[in-house]
């Protein structure tokens, strides 16, 4: 094992190569373009001859990897969030027709509109196409999972969104990385390339199995090991972190507090969880998450009415922007250590 100082960006990719990459395709924009711009410039991915391509926009990116999956190989789509909606026809149809080869979609949020012309969160997107997500709360997280992402992508037949947000992508920290990487995988067709034809014949069968598919895609989720909850001294209140919201919680938590805690870095969100926190009496839950409420509207309908679910929406956090370690400290009730 050998210890790296990555971007996040960068634990991305290294963790893409590293997992067997093949190829990546990419339209750049901030914060998700170092991602291709590293496996570019690696030299053990040059070695491996793996593939990296700019292409014209997000969908002919999404259209070129996927050709590449359906041919066994490995493959990595790298956008930001407003990208998502250029490549959503290509990337919903995905869903439908599934993949052979791993295929991972990594969309980088843009909270706070640092470098963007919308805030938007693309949770939405994987939720909408019904696939799994990921959303790494640190870079060692981001770079174990692309192996972890690609394997569930081609033993579920499916497409896999990666969620991550600026301060993610562009913030460093040490990684352990792997001494014997993966190679890549052979090219291979699959026994029924009719999967691959939307004709309505076949994509309603597609689409029977993909919502066949949800209870599989909730249960990974369930057993997720980057999901957790851990029952406080004090159950009545809990508090469910996703991503980097769960650094930020962790900067300002104290012993004493004695919050029941879940973390959420895998989707759907992990309803197993939600219910024992709930069994363990929890009557107010807050939700720290970056972007839009997408958890905070969620939890509404998987809690009995008689729970406080709070946070952005209710004040508690900021309605628009990143979150901070300040913004995160006036919610759990703490004085902020600097004017917000």
């Amino acid at each position: 094992m050998e210890k790296k100082l990555l971007l996040g960006d960068e634990a991305i990719a290294l963790g893409a190569i590293h997992a067997g990459l093949s190829g990546v395709y990419a339209y750049p924009g901030t914060p998700s373009t170092e991602i291709t711009e590293f496996i570019q410039t690696n030299p053990y991915a040059k070695e491996q001859k793996i593939r990296s391509r700019w292409c014209t926009n997000e969908k002919t990116a999404m259209e070129a990897a996927l050709g590449m999956s359906y041919m066994g190989r490995r493959a990595l789509v790298c956008m930001k969030h407003v990208g998502m909606n250029v490549c959503a026809d290509a990337f919903m149809n995905s869903a439908i027709t599934g993949v052979n080869g791993g295929l991972i979609v990594v969309a980088a949020d843009d909270p706070s509109m640092h470098s963007s012309q919308n805030e938007q969160d693309s949770r939405f997107y994987g939720r909408f196409a019904m696939i799994p997500i990921f959303e790494p709360s640190s870079q060692q997280e981001a770079y174990d999972m692309m192996a972890v992402a690609f394997n569930m992508s081609e033993r579920l037949h499916t497409p896999v969104l990666m969620r991550v947000t600026t301060r993610m992508a562009h913030s460093r920290a040490v990684v352990l990385t792997t001494d014997t990487p993966q190679l890549q995988n052979p090219m291979s067709l699959p026994e029924n390339v009719k999967h691959f034809i939307l004709l309505p014949a076949y994509a309603k069968r597609n689409y029977a199995e993909l919502v066949d598919a949800q209870p599989v895609f909730l249960s990974e989720s369930n057993c997720s090991p980057y999901n957790s909850y851990t029952l406080g001294v004090n159950p009545k209140k809990a508090i469910v972190a996703c991503g980097i919201a769960w650094n930020y919680l962790h900067e300002n938590l104290t012993p004493d507090m004695g919050f029941s805690l879940l973390k959420v870095s895998q989707y759907p969100l992990p309803e197993q969880l939600i219910h024992q926190m709930v069994n363990d009496g929890a009557e107010e839950v807050l939700v720290m998450e970056e972007g839009q409420p997408v958890v905070e509207e969620l939890m509404r309908g998987l809690v009995p009415s008689s729970i406080a679910v709070r946070g952005r929406l209710t004040g508690e956090l900021p309605r628009m922007g990143e979150l901070s370690p300040d913004s995160v400290r006036l919610a759990l009730g703490l004085e902020p250590t600097k004017t917000l």
